[in-house]
Protein backbone atom coordinates (compact mmCIF):
# COMPACT_ATOMS: atom_id res chain seq x y z
CA UNK A 1 0.00 0.00 0.00
CA UNK A 2 2.26 2.08 0.82
CA UNK A 3 4.49 1.82 -2.83
CA UNK A 4 1.42 2.82 -4.26
CA UNK A 5 0.88 6.09 -2.69
CA UNK A 6 4.73 6.86 -3.38
CA UNK A 7 4.25 5.95 -7.13
CA UNK A 8 0.82 7.91 -7.67
CA UNK A 9 2.75 11.30 -7.34
CA UNK A 10 5.60 10.62 -9.24
CA UNK A 11 2.97 9.61 -12.02
CA UNK A 12 0.89 12.96 -11.68
CA UNK A 13 4.40 14.92 -12.25
CA UNK A 14 4.99 12.94 -15.23
CA UNK A 15 1.77 13.76 -16.87
CA UNK A 16 1.89 17.81 -15.97
CA UNK A 17 5.22 18.12 -17.65
CA UNK A 18 4.56 16.51 -20.91
CA UNK A 19 1.17 18.82 -21.21
CA UNK A 20 3.06 21.93 -20.50
CA UNK A 21 6.12 20.76 -23.21
CA UNK A 22 3.78 21.35 -26.23
CA UNK A 23 2.32 24.75 -24.79
CA UNK A 24 5.84 25.93 -24.53
CA UNK A 25 6.90 25.21 -27.91
CA UNK A 26 3.54 26.77 -29.17
CA UNK A 27 4.55 29.57 -27.32
CA UNK A 28 8.25 29.49 -28.55
CA UNK A 29 6.61 29.25 -32.55
CA UNK A 30 4.68 31.82 -31.98
CA UNK A 31 7.17 34.36 -30.96
CA UNK A 32 9.46 33.04 -33.59
CA UNK A 33 6.77 33.81 -36.04
CA UNK A 34 6.23 37.04 -34.78
CA UNK A 35 10.04 38.02 -34.72
CA UNK A 36 10.48 36.16 -38.28
CA UNK A 37 7.53 39.02 -39.44
CA UNK A 38 9.22 42.18 -37.79
CA UNK A 39 12.41 41.26 -39.35
CA UNK A 40 10.92 40.69 -42.74
CA UNK A 41 9.31 44.29 -42.52
CA UNK A 42 12.20 45.99 -41.26
CA UNK A 43 14.32 44.54 -43.83
CA UNK A 44 11.93 45.37 -46.36
CA UNK A 45 12.01 49.34 -45.26
CA UNK A 46 16.16 48.95 -44.86
CA UNK A 47 15.80 47.57 -49.09
CA UNK A 48 13.60 51.05 -49.70
CA UNK A 49 16.14 53.36 -48.08
CA UNK A 50 19.07 52.13 -50.00
CA UNK A 51 17.22 52.32 -53.47
CA UNK A 52 16.63 55.98 -52.85
CA UNK A 53 19.96 56.56 -52.07
CA UNK A 54 21.06 54.34 -54.99
CA UNK A 55 18.82 57.06 -56.87
CA UNK A 56 20.00 59.96 -55.69
CA UNK A 57 23.73 59.09 -55.96
CA UNK A 58 23.39 57.91 -59.51
CA UNK A 59 21.37 61.70 -60.48
CA UNK A 60 24.30 63.17 -58.46
CA UNK A 61 26.98 61.51 -60.53
CA UNK A 62 24.85 62.28 -63.95
CA UNK A 63 24.67 66.11 -63.15
CA UNK A 64 28.26 65.74 -62.38
CA UNK A 65 29.59 64.08 -65.38
CA UNK A 66 27.48 66.59 -67.93
CA UNK A 67 29.26 69.46 -66.05
CA UNK A 68 32.59 68.38 -66.29
CA UNK A 69 31.93 67.25 -69.90
CA UNK A 70 30.61 70.65 -70.85
CA UNK A 71 33.91 72.69 -69.16
CA UNK A 72 36.43 70.73 -71.06
CA UNK A 73 34.56 71.28 -74.54
CA UNK A 74 34.54 75.18 -73.08
CA UNK A 75 38.42 74.87 -72.83
CA UNK A 76 39.14 73.19 -75.79
CA UNK A 77 37.37 74.67 -77.83
CA UNK A 78 39.13 78.13 -76.94
CA UNK A 79 42.42 76.89 -77.15
CA UNK A 80 41.66 75.70 -80.35
CA UNK A 81 40.13 79.14 -81.25
CA UNK A 82 43.26 80.84 -80.02
CA UNK A 83 45.59 78.78 -81.52
CA UNK A 84 44.12 79.30 -84.43
CA UNK A 85 43.75 83.33 -84.78
CA UNK A 86 47.43 83.54 -83.63
CA UNK A 87 48.64 81.60 -86.36
CA UNK A 88 46.42 83.69 -88.87
CA UNK A 89 47.95 86.84 -87.27
CA UNK A 90 44.57 88.59 -87.54
CA UNK A 91 44.37 90.18 -84.31
CA UNK A 92 46.59 92.01 -82.24
CA UNK A 93 49.13 91.26 -79.10
CA UNK A 94 46.41 92.88 -76.73
CA UNK A 95 43.60 91.20 -78.11
CA UNK A 96 45.38 88.27 -77.73
CA UNK A 97 46.05 89.22 -73.95
CA UNK A 98 42.43 89.38 -73.49
CA UNK A 99 41.14 86.36 -74.90
CA UNK A 100 44.03 84.40 -72.70
CA UNK A 101 42.73 87.17 -69.88
CA UNK A 102 39.12 85.19 -70.35
CA UNK A 103 40.77 81.55 -70.79
CA UNK A 104 42.41 82.15 -67.65
CA UNK A 105 39.29 83.01 -65.91
CA UNK A 106 37.80 79.33 -66.87
CA UNK A 107 40.01 77.97 -64.03
CA UNK A 108 37.39 80.31 -61.78
CA UNK A 109 34.23 79.46 -63.21
CA UNK A 110 35.58 75.98 -62.46
CA UNK A 111 36.27 76.21 -59.32
CA UNK A 112 32.29 78.15 -58.78
CA UNK A 113 30.67 74.85 -60.58
CA UNK A 114 33.05 72.74 -58.24
CA UNK A 115 31.13 75.07 -55.41
CA UNK A 116 27.86 74.92 -56.56
CA UNK A 117 27.88 70.41 -57.19
CA UNK A 118 29.64 70.53 -53.50
CA UNK A 119 25.88 72.57 -52.19
CA UNK A 120 24.05 70.09 -54.19
CA UNK A 121 25.71 67.13 -53.14
CA UNK A 122 25.69 68.22 -49.34
CA UNK A 123 21.90 68.58 -49.96
CA UNK A 124 21.18 65.42 -51.10
CA UNK A 125 23.44 63.79 -48.11
CA UNK A 126 20.98 65.44 -45.71
CA UNK A 127 17.80 64.92 -47.71
CA UNK A 128 18.91 61.15 -47.74
CA UNK A 129 19.78 61.21 -44.14
CA UNK A 130 16.71 63.15 -43.68
CA UNK A 131 14.25 60.48 -45.05
CA UNK A 132 16.10 57.54 -43.05
CA UNK A 133 15.59 59.14 -39.93
CA UNK A 134 11.82 59.55 -40.63
CA UNK A 135 10.77 56.36 -42.16
CA UNK A 136 13.49 55.09 -38.51
CA UNK A 137 10.90 56.73 -36.45
CA UNK A 138 7.58 56.32 -38.27
CA UNK A 139 8.57 52.32 -37.72
CA UNK A 140 6.32 49.69 -39.36
CA UNK A 141 3.05 51.68 -40.42
CA UNK A 142 1.66 50.90 -43.46
CA UNK A 143 3.37 52.54 -46.63
CA UNK A 144 -0.57 53.28 -48.26
CA UNK A 145 -1.35 55.52 -44.60
CA UNK A 146 2.07 57.16 -44.86
CA UNK A 147 4.75 57.83 -47.46
CA UNK A 148 7.80 59.89 -47.29
CA UNK A 149 9.82 60.18 -50.40
CA UNK A 150 12.26 62.58 -51.99
CA UNK A 151 11.17 64.03 -55.38
CA UNK A 152 13.43 66.70 -57.78
CA UNK A 153 15.73 67.27 -54.01
CA UNK A 154 12.24 67.89 -51.86
CA UNK A 155 11.57 65.89 -49.25
CA UNK A 156 8.10 64.87 -49.16
CA UNK A 157 5.86 63.42 -45.98
CA UNK A 158 2.37 61.96 -47.07
CA UNK A 159 -0.20 61.08 -44.54
CA UNK A 160 -3.62 60.02 -45.48
CA UNK A 161 -6.61 61.43 -43.69
CA UNK A 162 -7.48 58.18 -42.27
CA UNK A 163 -4.83 58.67 -39.66
CA UNK A 164 -5.50 61.76 -39.28
CA UNK A 165 -9.39 62.98 -39.03
CA UNK A 166 -12.91 61.80 -39.35
CA UNK A 167 -14.46 61.99 -43.18
CA UNK A 168 -15.00 65.35 -43.68
CA UNK A 169 -13.65 66.96 -40.21
CA UNK A 170 -10.68 68.52 -39.61
CA UNK A 171 -10.28 67.53 -36.20
CA UNK A 172 -7.16 65.63 -35.76
CA UNK A 173 -7.90 62.30 -33.78
CA UNK A 174 -5.45 60.74 -30.95
CA UNK A 175 -3.89 57.94 -33.27
CA UNK A 176 -2.69 61.27 -35.30
CA UNK A 177 -1.24 62.92 -32.63
CA UNK A 178 0.92 59.71 -31.93
CA UNK A 179 1.68 59.80 -35.71
CA UNK A 180 2.60 64.08 -35.92
CA UNK A 181 4.82 63.31 -32.55
CA UNK A 182 7.01 61.03 -34.48
CA UNK A 183 7.58 63.37 -37.28
CA UNK A 184 7.97 66.33 -34.80
CA UNK A 185 10.73 64.25 -33.19
CA UNK A 186 13.08 64.16 -36.24
CA UNK A 187 11.61 67.78 -37.16
CA UNK A 188 13.25 69.01 -33.98
CA UNK A 189 16.65 67.95 -34.55
CA UNK A 190 17.05 69.87 -37.73
CA UNK A 191 16.18 73.16 -36.32
CA UNK A 192 17.60 74.64 -39.37
CA UNK A 193 14.92 72.92 -41.27
CA UNK A 194 11.76 74.76 -42.59
CA UNK A 195 8.75 73.34 -44.39
CA UNK A 196 4.93 73.49 -45.18
CA UNK A 197 2.21 71.09 -44.16
CA UNK A 198 -0.34 71.20 -47.11
CA UNK A 199 -3.94 69.60 -46.77
CA UNK A 200 -5.26 67.79 -49.77
CA UNK A 201 -9.01 66.44 -50.44
CA UNK A 202 -10.76 64.45 -53.62
CA UNK A 203 -13.14 66.14 -55.51
CA UNK A 204 -16.17 64.73 -53.91
CA UNK A 205 -17.81 68.16 -53.46
CA UNK A 206 -18.18 69.28 -49.87
CA UNK A 207 -21.26 69.78 -48.11
CA UNK A 208 -21.22 72.85 -46.72
CA UNK A 209 -21.73 73.81 -42.72
CA UNK A 210 -19.06 75.67 -41.25
CA UNK A 211 -17.24 75.39 -44.63
CA UNK A 212 -17.55 76.34 -47.61
CA UNK A 213 -15.84 74.16 -49.44
CA UNK A 214 -13.00 71.61 -50.23
CA UNK A 215 -10.91 74.58 -50.41
CA UNK A 216 -11.47 75.76 -46.83
CA UNK A 217 -11.41 72.08 -45.90
CA UNK A 218 -8.11 71.42 -46.68
CA UNK A 219 -6.87 74.49 -45.34
CA UNK A 220 -8.32 74.23 -41.77
CA UNK A 221 -6.50 70.37 -41.73
CA UNK A 222 -3.28 72.01 -42.28
CA UNK A 223 -3.84 74.76 -40.07
CA UNK A 224 -5.41 71.67 -37.10
CA UNK A 225 -1.81 69.81 -37.92
CA UNK A 226 0.16 73.04 -37.73
CA UNK A 227 -1.09 73.82 -34.47
CA UNK A 228 -1.01 70.52 -32.85
CA UNK A 229 3.11 70.53 -33.74
CA UNK A 230 3.14 73.86 -32.34
CA UNK A 231 1.50 73.66 -28.88
CA UNK A 232 1.93 69.82 -28.02
CA UNK A 233 5.90 69.00 -29.80
CA UNK A 234 7.03 72.90 -29.78
CA UNK A 235 8.17 73.29 -33.06
CA UNK A 236 8.73 77.09 -33.35
CA UNK A 237 5.51 78.76 -35.41
CA UNK A 238 8.19 80.87 -37.73
CA UNK A 239 9.73 77.39 -39.45
CA UNK A 240 6.36 76.18 -40.59
CA UNK A 241 3.60 77.12 -43.29
CA UNK A 242 -0.07 76.09 -43.56
CA UNK A 243 -1.91 75.86 -47.18
CA UNK A 244 -4.68 74.30 -48.68
CA UNK A 245 -4.08 73.03 -51.87
CA UNK A 246 -7.94 71.38 -52.12
CA UNK A 247 -8.82 69.30 -54.49
CA UNK A 248 -6.90 70.36 -57.44
CA UNK A 249 -3.42 68.54 -57.08
CA UNK A 250 -4.44 65.20 -57.09
CA UNK A 251 -1.53 62.02 -57.20
CA UNK A 252 -3.87 59.96 -58.65
CA UNK A 253 -7.16 60.07 -60.69
CA UNK A 254 -10.41 60.65 -58.84
CA UNK A 255 -12.55 57.86 -60.52
CA UNK A 256 -12.00 55.48 -58.05
CA UNK A 257 -12.53 54.75 -54.47
CA UNK A 258 -9.06 54.08 -54.23
CA UNK A 259 -8.10 56.88 -56.28
CA UNK A 260 -10.07 58.98 -53.92
CA UNK A 261 -8.45 57.95 -50.66
CA UNK A 262 -4.96 58.34 -51.76
CA UNK A 263 -6.06 61.84 -52.75
CA UNK A 264 -7.13 62.53 -49.27
CA UNK A 265 -3.95 63.40 -47.19
CA UNK A 266 -1.84 66.32 -45.52
CA UNK A 267 1.84 66.57 -47.60
CA UNK A 268 4.37 68.10 -45.18
CA UNK A 269 6.62 68.98 -47.37
CA UNK A 270 10.45 70.02 -46.44
CA UNK A 271 11.39 73.37 -48.08
CA UNK A 272 14.97 73.68 -49.54
CA UNK A 273 17.23 76.28 -48.13
CA UNK A 274 17.68 78.32 -50.79
CA UNK A 275 19.63 80.77 -49.34
CA UNK A 276 22.43 78.73 -49.57
CA UNK A 277 22.28 78.43 -53.12
CA UNK A 278 21.75 82.49 -53.29
CA UNK A 279 25.14 82.73 -51.67
CA UNK A 280 26.77 80.76 -53.84
CA UNK A 281 25.37 82.64 -57.29
CA UNK A 282 26.00 86.09 -55.71
CA UNK A 283 29.64 84.82 -55.25
CA UNK A 284 31.93 86.34 -58.28
CA UNK A 285 33.59 83.92 -60.50
CA UNK A 286 35.70 86.51 -62.11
Amino acid sequence: MKLVHLTLPVALAAILASCSAPRKLKESQARNAQLDSLYRTTYGKLRNCEEDAARAAASYKERVSSLQEQQEQLKTNNSQMLDHLKELSVISSSQAESIKKSLDNIGAKDAYIKDLQSAIARKDSLNMQLVMNLKGAIGNLNDQDINIKVDKGVVYIDISDKLLFKSGSYEINDRAKEVLGKVAKVLLNQPDIEFMVEGHTDNVPYRPNVLLDNWDLSVKRATSVVRILQNQYNIPPARMTAAGRGEYVPVVSNDTVEGRAANRRTRIVILPQLDQFFKLLEKPAN
